[in-house]
């Protein structure tokens, strides 16, 4: 069968970083080819050369047998190739004829044809297994899943002939997924080709049909549905067991500081359960939409919980905001430090300093500045912050350096607990190191640490215990010295299968 797309030899440069080394596919009509990898394997680039987005430096691209060269979204369009993203791209005040057809409305003598229009967006729907009358409702009184299907009609609208799906179902519920499957169905039955990227490895054996696996910007190789594993793709994608640990920290033996019990908020996760001692550093591990972050800023007050428990010290608190969190002595580390964790183009002492007003002042009424410049001197020699002076603006300095400063933050007060979101996010290779450094330090000092993280290199190297959390639940623990292959695989939905040997077969 002739391919739809055919992607040869791909590769992309980023300055100095390579994305892409060399990557292959080929996705043929009427069928759902799923692209995996971990963070970092290439997959994000790819998508974006295939709909235009980004151009290869080297390689080729076929679109049924001819050649074709992209240079835009809109050439790529022109083609049928369409994409929907883990987020609905929508104006939630038109309705949802006026979103399918917005940029692109029927037109006869000159108006917008309102019947033929109306008439498309009915077949659309059809397709979709929507009713009708969803045609004139508005897209902001949709659920979410209804607004990824009229994403997805967009899509069609626009003749679609491959439609890629990024991370579809990382927003949904078990109910809307087995929705969006059966609409997928329907698309492949009528010809279309769907490229499907996911990191919740276990859904693709319901909906794929061929898998391509990258791993460090190369294409890995493409096998049948029927030939893998949820635990052989999970060693494909890691390159087999990879020993990436610290040496192992004493084990704590007191009482536990923090106790998450059957927590849970709506929407986003439930039955969460992770003790965590002082002096231990806990990892909270999952994959995109797995709640990993929403518990984070539960613990913290920024969002609520609507189920279970929260103790500290064996007493259940209920922080309704970061303030309150603060008073019970706990800190967050936020994971997105520019919108949530940093005033850029304010001083380094300044944002030290910001969350910690009536420490810094005096007789509650004036800035103290003597012990502002003190207090911030102290943890930039402590946390090791390169930087010429205290009054450097935070948005000068490398992304390491300023995580390093929004961390200093969180210790000005010593919490009892320190919550770390994705504390090495963004950073390189050096200040990560540091980072966990630092991390190491605090806990020996007594801190009960955790740290919520979708690095999986990072949660087992920094965690003296590791709670796996998918579909919003707390499913498995590992002590240290647990391989990649086996956490990503509890991550991703694996069941107990027998580890196979990466070199029993070759690339299809």
């Amino acid at each position: 069968m002739e391919a739809r797309l055919e992607l040869r030899d791909i590769s992309k440069r980023y300055g100095g970083v390579r994305a892409i080394r060399h990557a292959e596919l080929k996705v043929l009509p009427g069928t759902v080819h799923a692209i995996v990898g971990e963070n970092g394997a290439g997959k994000s680039t790819l998508i974006k050369i295939i709909a235009g987005a980004e151009a290869t430096d080297t390689g080729t691209m076929a679109f049924e047998g001819a050649p074709m060269d992209l240079s835009s979204t809109q050439e790529a369009m022109a083609y049928g190739i369409q994409t929907v993203y883990q987020e609905p791209q929508l104006f939630a005040e038109l309705t949802v004829s006026e979103n399918i057809f917005i940029g692109r409305e029927v037109v006869a003598g000159g108006r917008v044809d309102w019947a033929g229009q109306h008439e498309k967006v009915l077949e659309l729907l059809s397709l979709l297994g929507l009713p009708e009358r969803y045609a004139t409702r508005a897209v902001g009184d949709l659920s979410i899943a209804e607004q990824q299907q009229v994403s997805i009609a967009k899509a069609l609208a626009g003749n679609a002939k491959v439609l890629i799906l990024d991370e579809p179902s990382a927003i949904l519920t078990d109910s809307e997924i087995d929705v969006l499957f059966g609409v997928v169905r329907r698309l492949t039955d009528s010809g279309v080709s769907v490229i499907y990227i996911s990191h919740r490895i276990d859904e693709l054996f319901r909906i794929c049909h061929e898998v391509t696996v990258m791993r460090d910007g190369d294409t890995i190789g493409t096998w049948p549905i029927a030939e893998l594993t949820v635990r052989r793709i999970v060693e494909l994608m890691v390159g087999g067991a990879i020993d990436d640990h610290a040496e192992p920290r004493p084990r704590s033996t007191e009482a536990p500081r923090l106790v998450l019990e059957n927590l849970a908020a709506e929407g986003h996760f439930s039955d969460v359960n992770v003790a965590v001692r002082p002096g231990e550093i806990v990892g909270l591990y999952g994959l995109v939409g797995s709640g990993v972050a929403e518990i984070a800023e539960v613990v913290y007050g920024m969002r609520h919980a609507t189920g279970g428990r929260i103790l500290l010290e064996g007493t259940a608190v209920a922080p309704r905001h970061p303030r309150d969190a603060q008073r019970l002595g706990v800190a967050l580390l936020p994971a997105n430090r520019k919108q949530q964790g940093m005033f850029a183009f304010q001083p380094i002492a300044f944002n030290i300093s910001v969350g910690h007003l009536p420490l810094m002042s005096r007789a509650r009424v004036w800035m103290d500045r003597r012990r502002e410049t003190k207090v911030a001197r102290d943890l930039i020699t402590r946390l090791s912050i390169k930087t010429p002076s205290e009054k450097q603006p935070i948005s000068a300095m490398s992304g390491g350096n300023a995580q390093k400063v929004v961390l200093a933050r969180q210790l000005v007060e010593r919490p009892q607990v320190l919550v770390l979101a994705e504390p090495t996010q963004g950073v390189d290779v050096g200040a990560k190191e540091e980072i966990h450094r630092i991390i190491r330090a605090l806990a020996d000092d007594g801190t009960a640490v955790l740290v919520a993280t979708s690095d999986l290199s990072e949660a087992l190297r920094i965690s003296d215990r590791l709670h796996v959390v998918r579909a919003g639940t707390t499913t498995a623990e590992f002590a240290p010295g647990a391989s990649q292959a086996d956490v990503l695989a509890a991550a991703a939905g694996a069941d107990d299968e027998t580890t196979s040997d990466l070199t029993s077969r070759e690339p299809a």
